[in-house]
């Protein structure tokens, strides 16, 4: 049972550190294998963390979210938006609060939807907006929300960029701190109803991205100021992952698919500095 007492309420704030090291850490966690992201010593070349480490620092680590009395095999992650006010620093500190903003009854289930806001000394670093759906935590007579969706554009993508995740990619970004036993113990999986443990949907999320900036920034994440999509399937290690992407205005539409058509991330759209 939901615990409805949790609208509104602002928690935190709380500290959260990480070096270079764990900048390396979430990189390799993605799958990257360039430089810049992946060493701090190479000739020529200056270290930089991904952007969608923020998230792997404030999503799912301690202090743990807390729903109510839910089953959290029963609980996926829905969307996710991340809004970098600067760069994202390859080490530093940050002060965190997190606030459940709307509870909505979708009938089959309950979306809660969560801000987080994260400031170090410089002031405002980045917000991000999460939304988690409760399989059968539905039909309490709250709102139902909107449900509009971004769409991609219909004609063929501008690129299409692929990725294959390793068998262990999952084992590899939960190193980062999200230690979900649904992505890595089989037994925990299937009470969740899956035939196996399913990667993280931020790995996905992060993979995405990084995808992204090399195609169409340069390799330079400095210029990232937002991503957001939709999370539709789940990914198993090892699949293959497709991005397909298109230049749509001020930014870069984008929808993630495996090799097999089985679309994951839906109506995506990264945002860039020029």
């Amino acid at each position: 049972m939901i615990d409805f007492g949790i609208l509104g309420v602002v928690e935190g704030p709380w500290r959260k550190s990480w070096t270079s090291d764990d900048a390396l850490r979430y990189a390799v966690g993605v799958g990257a294998s360039e430089l810049p992201f992946t060493t701090e010593n190479s000739s020529g070349v200056t270290q930089q963390a991904l952007p969608t480490m923020a998230l792997a620092l404030t999503h799912f680590t301690e202090p743990a979210q807390v729903f109510g009395d839910v089953d959290n095999t029963r609980v996926l992650h829905a969307e996710q938006s991340l809004a970098l006010h600067r760069p994202f620093p390859v080490a530093g500190s940050i002060e965190v609060r997190r606030q459940v903003t709307d509870i909505f009854d979708k009938g089959s289930g309950a979306l809660i939807v969560s801000r987080v806001d994260a400031v170090d000394d410089a002031g405002p670093l980045f917000s991000a907006v999460s939304s988690a759906f409760l399989l059968g935590e539905g039909g309490f007579g709250g709102p139902r929300g909107t449900s509009s969706r971004a769409a991609v554009p219909s004609h063929a993508p501008d690129r299409r960029l692929e990725f294959a995740t390793a068998p262990n990619q999952a084992l590899i970004y939960r190193l980062s701190g999200d230690r979900n036993p649904l992505h890595s113990d089989p037994v925990y999986a299937a009470r969740g109803g899956l035939k196996r443990p399913i990667l993280h949907g931020l790995c996905t999320y992060g993979i995405t991205c990084r995808l992204l900036i090399g195609a169409f920034a340069d390799g330079d994440a400095h210029r990232v100021t937002g991503i957001t999509g939709r999370f539709t399937a789940p990914v198993v290690p090892g699949d293959v992952l497709l991005v397909d992407a298109w230049l749509d205005g001020d930014g870069i539409a984008f929808r993630t698919s495996t090799s097999a058509g089985l679309v994951v991330i839906d109506g995506g759209r990264l945002t860039l500095t020029r």
